[in-house]
């Protein structure tokens, strides 16, 4: 059994199968338990080095209501970072006010534009020309930009969104200028972002990603002539995906950006401005699992086993290499072989995992794709026709739908035959 937050839950082989059985697999499954320590941890980090900040969950890591509203409920002041009209519609569905809401989009349609502006969010631009978009809508009273500081960090190449190659935010070069348009058009209240990278473990990535929009913040601030009201760090905050990976250390995270704080706006924290991150990953990552269960196993070049989730049920291994622990579901005698895991698409790039050291396992049996609870169930697609999992909630010993599962009649409900 591997060391994993939720390796109660994996344990309890009868309640699985009673999962499996009542609800079918593949499943995504998510532990309450957990999902309300992950808001509390950090909570508790960032209130202890600061007193003026917002948390913004991004529901873009997993857009389940029945979620946001577990975490709304844990911390009432929750906002949402939204990147389009559907994760507007989640928030408030979710009971989060449009107010307490930041929509950040990039290359948005004027429709997109429409929908944030009507809603009332607050609206964090990518692109001047973004802004112009907006301006053939209404100018809001406050905005923010989004910063390119010219450098990133993420845990691998897909996930890196700063630096030249991203197609995300303002070059560091080049944003006083969208400030100053702004103002010039009429808004009167600023903020700035920047998010440049994720699935990030090394707490001194942040002091320094802080140091660049603070950098730039002042630059800003001295051409706009007055002291912007947010600077949000995005978020990036890792979890460990390996059992030989330790987890971040929120709270020397959040004492080292005060340091830079301090630095650069002196040591009374009332003449800062809020700190706003935008964690996603970190709240829901560890408290999700795909319960899936082995359709076939093969021996050719080399040991497959095939599993009823393949990449249209969690993506992140095909697109950019994400490795997610997978364990086996009740007992085994300790003997492990080398697999190949993959679904059941025709696609040669379909593997949850390649050369993973599992136990001997049979047709019919059960597995838990680890740490599925952002980018999984919200990135997952129709490829072959396959419909979309279930999703449960598990509360001690309660089981919940808080999604059904998809039907083929769903997929072509929409079709015009």
């Amino acid at each position: 059994m591997i060391n994993h937050p939720l390796s109660n839950i994996i344990s309890k082989t009868e309640l699985l199968e009673q999962l499996a059985g009542q609800y079918g697999t593949p499943s995504y499954v998510y532990s309450k338990s957990r999902l309300e320590h992950n808001i509390s941890e950090l909570l508790k980090a960032i209130s202890i080095s600061f007193t003026n900040y917002q948390i913004y969950y991004a529901i873009k890591a997993n857009s389940n209501i029945n979620i946001i509203k577990i975490l709304k409920n844990k911390f009432n002041d929750l906002g949402c970072d939204c990147s389009s009209p559907g994760e507007l519609f989640a928030a408030k569905k979710a009971g989060v006010s449009m107010l307490d809401c930041v929509y950040t989009g990039n290359y948005e349609s004027i429709e997109d534009l429409k929908t944030a502006f009507n809603a009332g969010t607050e609206i964090n631009l990518d692109d001047l020309n973004s802004f112009n978009r907006l301006k053939t809508i209404g100018i809001p009273e406050y905005i923010s930009f989004r910063l390119n500081p010219g450098k990133g960090h993420g845990q691998f190449k897909g996930i890196i969104t700063g630096g030249r190659d991203s197609k995300f935010g303002i070059p560091k070069e080049e944003i006083v200028k969208a400030y100053e348009a702004a103002k010039s058009s009429g808004v009167k209240r600023f903020g700035l972002q920047c998010h440049a990278g994720s699935s990030t473990l090394d707490a001194e990535t942040f002091s320094d990603i802080t140091e660049q929009i603070l950098k730039s913040a002042r630059e800003v601030e001295n051409s706009l002539g007055k002291k912007l009201e947010k600077i949000s760090i995005g978020s990036g905050f890792g979890i460990p995906y390996r059992d030989e990976e330790k987890p971040l250390n929120l709270q020397r995270l959040f004492k080292n950006i005060k340091l830079v704080f301090k630095n650069y706006y002196g040591d009374d924290e009332r003449n800062w401005p809020t700190l706003c991150v935008e964690p996603g990953r970190i709240l829901v990552a560890d408290a999700g699992f795909i319960l899936t269960r082995v359709t076939g196993t093969k021996s050719s070049y080399k040991q497959f086993i095939g599993l009823d989730a393949g990449m249209e049920t969690l993506m992140r291994p095909a697109l950019y290499g994400a490795f997610h622990r997978v364990q086996k579901i009740g007992k085994s005698n300790g003997k492990t072989i080398k697999y190949d895991i993959t679904g059941r698409i025709c696609e040669n790039t379909d593997r949850i995992s390649k050369d993973h050291d599992m136990p001997i396992i049979d047709e019919g049996e059960l597995c838990a794709i680890m740490d599925s609870g952002a980018y999984g169930f919200s990135m997952s697609h129709n490829f072959n026709t396959r419909p979309r999992p279930a999703e449960v909630l598990v509360n001690k010993e309660k089981i919940v739908l808080i999604r059904e599962r998809e039907s083929i009649e769903d997929i072509f409900r929409g079709c015009n035959v």
